[in-house]
């Protein structure tokens, strides 16, 4: 497909050339300081001290409510968690503009946006393969229980669990794409680009993206095919080892009894 081509070249371009240039602009030295004294006025303190609050309020009315019912008593409770929670929403709010503002400083080409990008990018790439190892080791265990129902061979439940392996991991690490792709507008918009730059980063990191995932399921697929050939021919040699030695035994008769080789 000429589109899947294209964009697979092109995230693969993206790929080689941050690991020739590095990641991102450097930030001058006039960005750094506003970058850094924009960073310097948001209030940590004061987010943690409400997300402690609202985690205080929640749990009053959380243990005062019945299955289906909350009373009066429950209802101060659910009101103060409210308020609560309106007031670390409004904390968040001003400290995500704060941090926006020095992100538009440092700008979306910089090593801050292209750090943050990637970032992002590894955390849901790794949580894609924990995923696909966790799944394979149920897979593993359940579908070992079943051949030794079914009365299989060891050769069969190694290439079945393999397919799964494969299956697995291209579940994972596909499902980690698209929710990085979904997330990657929202980091974009914090360092509030224009229009044209925005979209041009968005499918250059989508790009790149796509290309690692591809490339790394294609070195997957062909390490597994290489194992799965290798053991094929292998068992071949075998085989073929055997059937000489047999065919070499067979070729004996007694002569004057004595046992001679034709």
């Amino acid at each position: 497909h000429k589109v899947l081509t294209t964009s697979y070249l092109y995230g693969l371009t993206t790929l080689l050339l941050l690991c020739v240039l590095g990641s991102g602009t450097k930030l001058t030295y006039e960005q750094s300081r506003q970058y850094n004294s924009i960073m310097s006025t948001i209030d940590l303190q004061a987010e943690y001290t409400a997300a402690s609050s609202y985690q205080s309020a929640y749990s009053n009315y959380y243990h005062s409510k019945g299955w289906i019912s909350c009373d009066a008593h429950c209802q101060r409770y659910k009101q103060i968690m409210e308020r609560k929670k309106h007031e670390w929403d409004a904390i968040k709010a001003e400290g995500n503009a704060r941090m926006s503002d020095a992100k538009s400083v440092a700008g979306l080409w910089s090593e801050v946006g292209v750090g943050e990008v990637t970032d992002s990018f590894w955390e849901y790439f790794q949580g894609g393969k924990r995923f696909a190892k966790r799944q394979s080791m149920w897979d593993a265990m359940f579908m070992g229980m079943r051949s030794m129902g079914r009365d299989e061979s060891m050769v069969e439940y190694l290439l079945k669990m393999l397919m799964q392996v494969l299956i697995n991991f291209s579940m994972g690490l596909i499902m980690a794409l698209i929710i990085f792709i979904f997330g990657l507008w929202n980091i974009i918009q914090t360092y509030q680009p224009n229009p044209l730059t925005a979209l041009f980063f968005f499918l250059t990191a989508a790009c790149a993206a796509f290309a690692f995932v591809s490339t790394y399921l294609f070195a997957l697929y062909g390490a597994a095919a290489g194992g799965v050939y290798g053991m094929v021919k292998m068992a071949e040699s075998n085989m073929r080892l055997e059937g000489q030695r047999g065919g070499a035994g067979g070729r004996r008769h007694i002569r004057g009894g004595r046992v001679e080789r034709t």
